[in-house]
Parts: structure tokens; sequence; C-alpha cells
């Protein structure tokens, strides 16, 4: 186990697993990747590696659409002949001919392939495992596996061979009465005839299978990471989906009736959707009051599994924890009210529109019944996690109560330069609080090149207050990094990369993680907040990992000077 301590200040990076390119992946990052990843971190004198979230998904692409807030995501798998035991080379050579492995590789992550492809060699794997020659061993680590996880895993391997029954469709409400409940289920279930019956038992044992394989990558990861001496940051998505497991076994626990999202920022540039009305996720609320009544057990159980595999939480969008912005009608919905007035939009809802729940923060009342439930909520967290394990992403429209309890909680929340502001400048980034990780960019943002750029590009208007404005973003950004001196504008240069690198190490804060597209200087983004498609989310880097260090040599170089003189380095 890592000692984490605040006193040691730590810098790290944040990469999707998904945009990775390792050395024999499929189409899209996996465990081995990302061990790649870890190892170069550490050569780099990198402490923290920061991901997306590895829970499984459905059809969606987005990693915060969850189909299990406790399974893993199967297509992070490493499915080669040489990390997956179970997997023969002649069965990996067959599989793989019937695919275009050169275009799955090529480009942004095809994930209708990736996910087909990767299906069909763990089923390879799992029926040399199940078969008569199986590594006893193995066979006796696997009912382990089944036994200790258990109080998810049963409800899990049902639903979801009824999503691989259904075609690998999550969408419930297209499937029959008797699938939509864990109840109906079973009673279906066992009055199949002999074929099915055996069909459907093959089919959980698989999906059974699949998260035993999942979970024994991922902790060999956590493993490697530690050697290295590299904290590894994970990530506890806000919701999970309409067509979850969680939701089809336990619906009381959740409130079906809203669809939870954010209320529109001015930060982002969305569709006219998002800007009118804000981004609506689809997720359903929780029912913190059916939650209560068994001390949040979902909650402290998809802690326990996390907590096995990774060093640090981040707690995606913590604000909700507070009081959550909630929709009257679900995504699909969205389009039909995006030119209504909100009156016009009140006669098709009855009377609702978009707000906070449980209450807004009109009252001293409501703002202190906020304050307290988000209080008890962290720390019912941190008796799960313990002290410093959690990072609170605090970002967005942020209620004056929710930065106060976290650092009364000793719960470290998000610094972005940009937005923490004093007036006319940036605050400096020794005066930010220990308790705290700072960051350019999130996922959600553009990479640190891009947002210079636009700068640059508006300082060129000849409208004076345009472009005054530019040049004098500019100057705060430079100013924040120590180097007010710098004449403004120019444009992205080696020398400003390192300036504003070195910049966000030089501050207080405990942690500073760069998103990778910011370390390279790059300009590939990874999700636009509201964005519509099938696009969002399959950015990959354009290089493989092992060809990093040659393909970036003076950027990182400077980044280790940077860490080493910050006193970060984690070496």
């Amino acid at each position: 186990m890592l000692e984490l301590n605040p006193e040691k200040k730590l810098a790290g990076v944040l990469a999707p697993v998904s945009a990775l390119r390792g050395a024999q992946d499929l189409g899209i990052g996996d465990t081995a990747a990302l061990k790649e990843l870890i190892t170069w971190s550490a050569r780099q004198g990198l402490g923290i590696v920061q991901i997306l979230p590895i829970n499984e998904t459905g059809s969606d692409s987005s990693p915060y659409n969850l189909l299990s807030a406790m399974a893993l995501e199967p297509s992070t798998i490493a499915t080669t002949p040489e990390t997956l035991p179970d997997l023969k080379g002649a069965d990996f050579s067959g599989i793989t001919a019937r695919y275009d492995l050169a275009s799955l590789r090529e480009g942004p992550v095809k994930y209708g392939g990736v996910k087909k492809l990767k299906r069909e060699l763990l089923y390879a794997a799992f029926k040399n495992f199940r078969s008569r020659g199986a590594d006893k061993a193995r066979v006796k680590a696997f009912a382990e596996f089944e036994k200790s996880h258990d109080y998810w895993l049963a409800d899990y391997a049902l639903h979801r061979a009824l999503v691989s029954w259904h075609g690998e469709s999550e969408v419930s409400s297209d499937w029959p009465p008797e699938h939509r409940t864990p109840v109906g289920a079973r009673l279906w279930r066992d009055q199949l005839g002999p074929a099915d019956k055996r069909r459907m038992r093959d089919t959980m044992r698989f999906h059974s299978y699949v998260q035993w394989i999942a979970f024994s990558q991922w902790q060999d990861v956590r493993a490697h990471a530690e050697g290295l001496n590299v904290a590894l940051m994970g990530d506890v998505p806000v919701g999970v989906s309409l067509y979850s497991t969680d939701v089809w076994s336990a619906p009381g626990i959740f409130d079906l009736s809203r669809s939870s999202g954010a209320p529109p920022e001015k930060v982002f540039e969305a569709e006219p959707f998002t800007e009118k009305w804000g981004q609506n996720w689809g997720f359903p609320l929780y029912h913190w009051e059916a939650m209560a009544k068994d001390d949040y057990a979902w909650w402290r159980r998809r802690l326990k599994l996390l907590t096995g595999v990774f060093h640090l939480l981040r707690v995606d969008h913590a604000l909700g924890f507070f009081r959550i912005y909630s929709f009257p009608w679900r995504p699909e919905d969205n389009e039909k009210f995006t030119d209504l007035t909100p009156e016009e939009a009140k006669k098709i809802t009855g009377g609702e529109l978009p707000h906070f729940v449980d209450r807004d923060d009109e009252t001293d009342e409501n703002r202190e019944y906020n304050r307290r439930h988000g209080e008890t909520l962290f720390r019912m967290l941190l008796e799960e996690t313990g002290t410093h394990r959690l990072i609170a992403e605090d970002l967005g429209e942020v209620a004056p109560y929710v930065r106060p309890t976290l650092q009364h909680l000793e719960i470290p929340g998000f610094k972005i330069p940009q937005w923490e502001r004093n007036w006319d400048r940036l605050i400096a980034g020794g005066e930010y609080q220990r308790l705290s990780l700072a960051t350019y960019a999130t996922h959600d943002h553009p990479p640190l090149k891009v947002h210079w750029d636009e700068l640059v590009a508006a300082s060129e208007n000849v409208a004076g207050p345009v472009r005054d404005a530019a040049i004098h973003s500019l100057w705060e950004l430079m100013n924040f990094c120590g180097r007010p001196d710098i004449k403004l504008p120019q444009p992205f240069t080696p020398e400003i990369h390192e300036i504003l690198l070195r910049g966000l190490f030089a501050s207080n804060s405990w942690l500073v993680v760069h998103m990778i597209t910011d370390i390279f200087g790059t300009t590939e983004r990874f999700n636009v907040p509201g964005s519509i498609g099938d696009t969002n989310w399959t950015q990959r880097l354009p290089q493989p990992v092992a060809s990093w260090d040659n393909g970036w040599e003076k950027p990182l170089a400077a980044l280790r000077l940077a860490v080493a003189e910050t006193a970060r380095s984690a070496k």
C-alpha cells in the first residue's frame, strides 16, 4: 500500500485508458497499455496516473453511462495469449483473422467492432477454462471469486445474460415484462427448456468469468503501479444508466421520475439545447432516504470494489451530493424543448422545469439543508475510503457552502487556475489550499494549447474590448506562472508550453495533474459536454506509449526538470 501524505507534493498525468495505444492493443487501450503508461510515468517522475471510469458501459460509448456500478468494462481487458492464460494462440489467431485489425487500430475507437472482437476472444478463453483439462488452481480461484463477490455478481450475471439474450441491447423497456425484474427473470429462466436453460446458464457463467478476469487484471495493474511508487487514481461516476443492473435489481433506491444533469455553464460552448437548458445526462436520481435505511449499503459495496483497484478516487460531480440539477424529461426528448420558452415547456411537463433537487438555494434554510445533506454523504464515503483517498470534483455552479464543507472534512477539491479568480487576475498558485488538485483542464475541457490558440486568435480581433480581454487572459496565465514579463500576444511556443507546465507544478496544491495532451502540447479532445453523436469519447492518442520518449524529447525533458525543481518527483 502506498503512503499518500499531503506533505509530499506529487505530479501526475490524466489519460483515458481507451485513448492509449499499447504494444498489442486491439483497437482500444487496455490494462496492458495502462501498465505501459504507468511505467512511462514513473520514468518522468510522475507519481499519479489518473484515468476515467472503468465500470462497464452499455451501447453508449461514454464511460460515465454505466451498465453496472460494480462490474468492470470488458473492453479494458487485455485479450492476447500473453495476458489471458486461458486463451490459446490458435484461438487468438483464428478469431482475429476474421477482423480487419489494421482498421480497428487506426484512428478513433470503433466500439462496436472492438467489443465484438473482445467478446469472441473472451468466450474462447472461457470455453478453454471450463474444459476438462482446465487448471485446477484457476478453477478454485474463480470459485472463490464468485463466492466473495456474490453480493453483486449473481444479479449482475443474470441481468448481463439478459442483455446478451436481447442482442446486446440493455434497453429493458423493449424487453418482455418477465425480463424486467429479477424475480420475473428467474421464474422465466427456470421454466426454459433444457437447451435454452443450458444456454442461459452458460451465458451467466461467461459474464461472471469475464468479471473475474477483469478484476484480476486490474489488481495486477495496481500491484504494478505500487511496485513503481505510482498511485492510481480512479473515478466514481455520479450516476448509473436507467438500464443498469443496479436499477434493474434495486429500483427502490433510485428516483426514476427525473433525470440528472447540470445547469447551463458559460465556460462550455455547446449545442443549443445545452446552452439553454443545461446538460441532461439521463441518469436516474438517487433515493437518498431509501438508501439511508440500510446505511447506504449500495454505495459502500461500490466503494469497497473500487478501493480494491485504486489508491485515490475522484468523486465525479461532488456538487450533486449536496443538491443536483434535474430534468422532468429524458434526454431523448431534448430536441422538442430546445426552442421552447419556459412557459411552453411547462405545458408539456405539467408545470415542471429543470431545477435543483432536493432543494434550491433560495433560502438560508434550504442552503443549510443542502449543506448538511452533502456533509452526511461525504462522511459516509470517507468511512469507506479512509483519509485523503477521495478527491472531490467540485467544478461547475458551486454553491457557497460546498468548498468549506469539503475543507472541513479534509477532502481535496479541484483548482483550475482560469476559474480561480480574485477580481481582475487569477489567484496565485501559492495561495491554493494544500488539500487540492490543480489542473488546467479535465477530460471535459479543450486542451491547454487549444485554449491558448483561441485567446491568441481573439487577440487579433480589431474590436478593442475583445482584443483587450484576450490579451489580458494570456497575461493572467503568464502572471500565474510567475512570468508577467513575457511579451504578448504570441503563439503557443515551446517556451510558453514549458512556462505553463512549470507554473502549475509550482502551486501549493498537493496534487498537480496535467492531461496527457497538455504534457505534449497537442490538441486532441476526449469529450465535448452536451454533444450528440457517436464520435464523442472515441479519441485516441496518435502515437503508442512505447514511442513517446523518442517523439517528444524536448517537452519531456522540460517536464522532468520542472517536476524535479518543484519538488514533486516521485523518484
